[in-house]
């Protein structure tokens, strides 16, 4: 089966230390041999891919957990074995996440060696207090020397990931992380509101975090908007800025209803007319019969229409009406026309040329408004 333009995910769920707002399939203590049967059976789930021709990827993406814990030769080994399975295009987008004080300039420069173009390092906070707070094991000074040596070894498409609504953070504490990323020059910002998810560590002290206020959470939200705008990055999507032309190309896919592969422990994929995802277990996926515990799933036409507006509207360029008309045989502006009108007034909805979008103001509420509307 050949498809065009597919990404692929890589999930690596190694971590040194578990953060206490977690809750991706992520794992500490991972034994010395757990981590080889993972990655040997990431190795070969790459290989069940194996066609002719060869299914051909433009935008590759090591998630986790921390992929840059990988040494240079695991990393090597699992992407020969993507190589040797996938047409990997020779302009493609290859980002790796890391933490800041996992990497080395060597390691660095053998990533890039394998092709790593691209590289996510989750920051989160330039204040000391806050990322002690978080959980992170890293120091404001361990981010700009990761950033640099990412620079030195090769690696110019930088991403920071940084987050507001955390513990002991205010708005002038949030300014300083906006700056002080963009004194680094990155490509790429992600700009995330911390969300206390069950069965956190935050969760089980939520109301005890000394939190900002709804208000000052909000006034985070929209200083990063002017910082970042002004400093010429484009609010592409409603947590992610960017210089012109440096978009994550591989996560628009998913916001724009593309397909993509993904392998390893919760992996999902989009790939031909299936939908499905492997377990969040570790014995389960490594285990002999692992196909067994992967799921699939089978969307309605309302889980369609749902999904694919509710993507779309994620970002700043919005939704064609146009478009979803045609696909779902129903007009989506006369059906919402009233809810669609009552926050074009307040300005939280731009209508221009056949599209509808949030604004910067409407994104940040993105969850009401898309619950009435869809």
């Amino acid at each position: 089966m050949a498809t065009d333009n597919l990404g692929l995910y890589v999930h690596i769920p190694f971590c040194a230390s578990k953060c206490k707002y977690c809750d991706f399939s992520s794992f500490e203590g991972i034994t010395a041999q757990t981590r080889e049967s993972y990655l040997a059976r990431l190795t070969e789930e790459a290989e069940s891919y194996k066609s002719e021709p060869k299914i051909k990827i433009d935008t590759v993406f090591f998630g986790g957990g921390t992929p840059s814990l990988l040494t240079e030769s695991e990393f090597k080994k699992v992407v020969s074995a993507i190589r040797k399975s996938f047409d990997i295009s020779p302009d493609a987008e290859f980002t790796v996440e890391a933490n800041p004080g996992t990497v080395t300039y060597e390691k660095l420069k053998a990533f890039a060696g394998e092709g790593v173009n691209r590289i996510s390092f989750g920051a989160q906070s330039f204040c000391e207090n806050e990322l002690k707070r978080l959980g992170r094991i890293h120091s404001v000074g361990d981010i700009k020397a990761s950033f640099e040596m990412a620079r030195r070894a090769g690696i110019t498409n930088i991403s920071l990931d940084l987050m507001y609504g955390i513990p002991e953070q205010t708005p002038d504490s949030f300014r300083h992380s906006l700056v002080s990323a963009l004194a680094l020059s990155p490509t790429h910002i992600s700009a995330y509101g911390l969300i206390i998810e069950e069965g956190t560590p935050f969760y089980s002290e939520r109301e005890l975090l000394p939190l900002p206020t709804e208000d000052e959470e909000c006034d985070m939200y929209l200083e990063a908007v002017r910082i970042l705008t002004e400093a010429g990055f484009s609010h592409y999507e409603i947590s992610n800025y960017a210089r012109p032309s440096y978009e994550c190309r591989h996560n628009l896919k998913y916001w724009r209803d593309q397909q993509y592969i993904g392998i390893g422990l919760s992996a999902y994929s989009y790939f031909g007319t299936s939908r499905y995802g492997n377990s969040s277990r570790i014995p389960e996926y490594i285990s002999d019969n692992y196909t067994e515990y992967r799921q699939t799933d089978s969307l309605s036409l309302a889980d369609e229409k749902f999904e694919y507006a509710m993507m779309r509207l994620r970002l700043a360029e919005g939704m064609s009406l146009d478009e979803y008309n045609g696909l779902f045989g129903e007009d989506f502006f006369e059906k919402n026309s009233e809810k669609i009108l009552h926050y074009k007034a307040l300005g939280y909805i731009n209508i221009v040329n056949g599209r509808i979008s949030l604004s910067d103001k409407g994104l940040y509420i993105s969850n009401s408004i898309l619950a009435e509307l869809l």
